[in-house]
């Protein structure tokens, strides 16, 4: 199966917090270094596949067990990826390889990360012949060196555990919340000893069992259990193994990933897919006995609900990876199925009965239904004002709803408000420009061959289009597919740009389900620029109006390591559409604009129709 994707850029920080930290879908949390989250992370969204392919990726349910890969698996899929990428790679260095290792390999911070553990220092030292090994896959003998280490510390550990949870009783009257909870490291850095850790675990355990007693035996196994595995040297080198891959995909593709089948919603953000799945909650936090739902349960569970476990899959010492697909997977099938959870001042776990087919999230869906609009006067007429805050596989039918509700006799212009919008589905952003653009030429896309294709716009029926005046505001956040909208438009002067440059991401991704038949890549195999060959990788577009919207960062694609290069395409516009740009022209509000929600968007609307004409906003200058 292979779909492309525009990956798009997620704005929000967020901290990768190793034992207690926000599980979302579309943001990937670092599972071990606590690492602080910015403009790198991404979202996608998959595009219109190819007739006879499924329309996105399927989820398959977790399994519980690490990730793990054989030495000829792990060396099938490097080499697969260096053949796809639209680019051709600089090779990560052996400290990049060993940090990366690391970071994947440990999802609770006291196997690898810690300074304190054993393999700490073994990864470090086995670097080169560890990169060695995923590339050649002849013996693997580097990974099965570290795993050695990993057996014997971890061993240890366990021994450990077992013995203080034994001995450890906890205060009597400690609340079953703090108990259950598990302490959080700072962002960042790993401020707490692995042995250090361990001692907390136990201390956490021994209270729980102490207390409640063989209600919550079973799943203070499945954490010992989870937390410090007993495998042999063999299975934890298929571990290394996995966790260099995944290392290795990020550091010679920005934008690429790979996770093994049961993890693929840390490649894939189902949650921009037109038919996105039921979650069993939006924000959940890892606890040491599960996840405690953090908002947007899935009636009838409730916010602060811990589960424990989901149809017989306990939660207790799941990564991150894991817990999310569980919470994608769990109501997929459409059939009834029980919850097991702890609820605050509950003694003893219940059993909650969950209906897919029941009421929707309580809060918080990250799919709107409809896209918000406002009106606001403009002249003597008046302007919808239309906000997409992600651009979704379904944007094209969202937008259509949205301009048929704005339809009316004074209205003369339509605002695409695409400010912070990281991208998405270049699916749905081809589709909108339907409304605005029906039938033109649009993106040249480059392949690692040099092969050129083109996209274009669909045709939608008369009452979905819009011939009237359109504008987009646009900033630092304005990223991919969100991009490719606004800059379309701008390079066929047919609507002008408003506001800050944009973020500069001009390549696209394509999922690939692996050539080791084991997991799920995406990877860059392809660069696009605007219809006029105007770049947007590493450049981004220039808006033709400038405004000072607010910035939240100064994070750039420019900025990230190991970004595709710049691409200037073939001018591929079609001349019937350039030859119009004055019929598009915006009239003159009279200073007469507002009022607005925001007051800087009156302030930037009114900027328009002065008697400039539409230009496009793409910049061949690279910053």
């Amino acid at each position: 199966m292979r779909l492309r994707v525009g990956i798009g850029v997620s704005l929000g920080v967020v901290a990768g917090l190793v034992l207690a930290y926000e599980l979302k879908s579309g943001t990937h949390a670092s599972p071990a270094l606590a690492v602080v989250a910015s403009a790198a992370h991404v979202r996608d969204a998959a595009a219109a596949p190819s007739e006879g392919e499924d329309k996105s990726p399927s989820l398959h349910a977790p399994t519980g067990k690490l990730a793990s890969l054989k030495c000829a698996d792990a060396a099938t899929i490097v080499k697969e990826v260096r053949a796809e990428l639209a680019f051709v790679p600089s090779e990560p260095t052996a400290l990049e390889i060993g940090a990366a290792t690391k970071d994947w390999l440990d999802p609770h911070g006291n196997w690898a990360v810690a300074p304190d553990a054993a393999p700490f220092a073994a990864i470090d030292a086995d670097a080169p012949a560890l990169l060695a090994d995923i590339s050649r896959g002849s013996d693997c003998a580097a990974a099965l060196r570290i795993g050695r280490k990993l057996a014997a510390w971890v061993d240890g550990e366990r021994v450990r555990f077992d013995a203080r949870a034994k001995t450890a009783h906890g205060d009597a009257n400690l609340a079953l919340s703090d108990a259950l909870d598990v302490a959080a490291r700072d962002a960042g850095s790993v401020v707490m000893t692995a042995t250090g850790l361990t001692d907390e675990l136990a201390d956490r355990a021994g209270t729980l069992t102490s207390t409640l007693g063989a209600h919550v035996d079973k799943y203070v196994q499945a954490a010992r259990n989870r937390y410090f595995p007993e495998m042999t040297a063999e299975a934890w080198s298929e571990v290394v193994l996995a966790a260099a891959v995944r290392g290795w995909v990020e550091q010679v593709d920005a934008h690429g990933a790979w996770a093994p089948y049961g993890e693929e919603a840390a490649v894939h953000d189902v949650d921009l897919d037109e038919d996105a799945p039921s979650r069993l909650w939006g924000r959940a936090t890892r606890t040491l006995l599960g996840a405690r739902i953090d908002d947007a349960p899935l009636a009838p569970l409730a916010v602060g609900d811990v589960i424990l476990d989901v149809s017989g899959m306990l939660l207790a010492g799941l990564a991150v990876e894991q817990l999310d697909e569980l919470a994608l997977t769990a109501a997929d099938t459409g059939e009834a199925f029980d919850v097991v959870v702890m609820r605050d001042g509950d003694r003893a776990p219940r059993v909650v009965h969950i209906d897919p087919e029941g009421p929707a999230p309580s809060n918080g869906s990250t799919h709107p239904f409809d896209l918000v609009s406002e009106t606001i006067p403009f002249g003597s007429g008046e302007v919808a004002l239309v906000t997409i805050p992600d651009i979704y596989d379904d944007l094209g039918e969202l937008f259509s709803r949205a301009l048929a509700r704005a339809h009316n006799p004074k209205l003369v212009g339509i605002v695409l408000d695409l400010r912070d919008d990281g991208g998405g589905s270049t699916e749905g952003a081809i589709d909108t420009l339907g409304a605005f653009l029906p039938g033109a030429r649009l993106f040249p896309m480059r392949s690692r061959s040099g092969a050129v294709e083109t996209d274009h716009a669909p045709v939608p029926a008369i009452d979905e289009q819009w011939t009237g005046p359109v504008a987009t505001l646009v900033n630092g956040g304005t990223a991919s597919a969100a991009e490719m909208l606004a800059g379309a438009l701008a390079a066929y002067r047919r609507g002008p740009s408003v506001g800050t440059p944009t973020y500069g991401k001009g390549c696209a991704q394509e999922y690939v389900d692996d050539d080791a038949h084991v997991g799920l890549l995406r990877v860059t195999t392809l660069l696009f620029s605007l219809p006029d060959g105007s770049p947007v990788q590493r450049v981004g577009l220039t808006p033709a109006i400038a405004f000072p919207f607010h910035e939240a960062d100064g994070d750039r694609e420019a900025k990230v390591p190991r970004s595709p290069p710049t691409w200037t395409g073939p001018d591929v516009r079609d001349r019937a559409w350039t030859t119009k740009a004055a019929q598009f022209a915006w009239p003159s509000p009279a200073g007469h604009v507002g009022p607005c929600k925001e007051e800087a968007v009156c302030r930037a609307l009114a900027l328009l129709g002065d008697g400039r004409t539409p230009g496009r906003t793409a910049s061949r200058t690279q910053r």
